[in-house]
């Protein structure tokens, strides 16, 4: 006589599939708070140590510049700042739309007339790439611009490495903002060790890597070059375009909280009013740029996009 079997209670796996979006955020959003309140802690203890304390002495969180070195921001850079935020939001709203949506409202084929043509069909893609595509091009329009009066103006010595002890600096402003200990710095003179490294890799690597990887998945890229697909495959392309985009709403999430956190006004004023003076102009400005971001939010949607869409090519249902 066989015994009946008995019905397993499901894995973590099976329960958290079986989580609704807003319930895995929720789980998320708890998960990383009980991380973040251990990691104060760990960071607490760590700075009543003897020995780390004298390490923040020799490394207070800040690298000098090279002699030479700008101060202040220019307006050129406060532009620059607004232009690539509206740009980046947009681009991480239509990336996850084009991630998610399974049933486009509306598809796009590029009329091959013109000055630049193509042999073959041109393929169709949905309204919410296009858009994406579209984005992307003014992005790296705005970086290129960016980068080259970067180096032009001699700002980019305070977002590049000059000195080895900028990682220890780096690390003891970790170890200050952990520790709510939050280091004193000025953001006007010189950025702390942890910004000025974030700031590269954000500037100097992860947004290369966006370009490069959206760039090999997209329409652009020759299909037949069978040794360079070889070398860069698009499963590697895919592998790391998702994680670069949550690297960037990492970053706006925590840069965002700390220019809040550290001196608003201040900090808001150097962002865009390129002033050093701690008044309501900065704070007005940012204000009115997520006025313009709202409304951009809210007009990317097939209503409006339709009419722009169909100026370089036929947009479908």
């Amino acid at each position: 006589m066989s015994t009946p079997k008995t019905k397993q209670s499901p894995g973590l796996a099976e329960r958290w599939n079986g989580l609704g979006l807003w319930a895995k955020i929720g789980v998320s959003a708890g998960a990383l708070v009980i991380l973040l309140a251990i990691a104060v802690l760990v960071a607490r203890w760590l700075t009543s140590l003897g020995a780390v304390q004298d390490f923040m002495t020799t490394y207070p969180g800040q690298s000098e510049l090279p002699a030479g070195a700008p101060v202040g921001l220019p307006a050129w850079l406060g532009w620059q700042h607004f232009l690539n935020m509206f740009f980046i939001l947009l681009i991480i709203r239509s990336g996850w739309q084009v991630r998610t949506t399974k049933r486009p409202a509306a598809h796009w084929i590029r009329n091959n007339k013109g000055l630049v043509k193509t042999k073959g069909n041109p393929t169709k893609i949905s309204l919410d790439l296009w858009f994406h595509l579209s984005l992307d091009a003014l992005w790296v329009l705005n970086g290129a611009i960016f980068i080259v009066v970067l180096f032009a103006t001699g700002q980019w010595l305070r977002i590049v490495p000059t000195s080895w002890d900028v990682f220890p600096n780096a690390i003891s402003a970790g170890l200050q903002y952990l520790s709510l200990d939050w280091p004193t710095d000025d953001g006007w003179v010189n950025y702390n060790g942890l910004q000025l490294l974030t700031y590269f890799i954000t500037v100097f690597i992860a947004a290369p890597l966006a370009i490069a990887t959206g760039l090999r998945m997209s329409g652009a890229w020759p299909k037949n070059a069978t040794t360079l697909n070889k070398i860069y495959p698009i499963t590697a392309a895919r592998a790391l375009h998702f994680p670069v985009m949550l690297y960037f709403v990492g970053f706006i999430v925590v840069h965002v909280t700390l220019v809040l956190a550290t001196g608003a006004l201040r900090n808001l004023n150097h962002m865009y009013a390129s002033s050093n003076e701690v008044n309501w102009w900065g704070f007005g400005i940012f204000a009115a740029s997520l006025v313009v971001m709202a409304g951009a939010w809210f007009l990317a949607q097939p209503l409006f996009l339709r009419p722009i869409a169909s100026l370089t090519g036929k947009v479908s249902k």
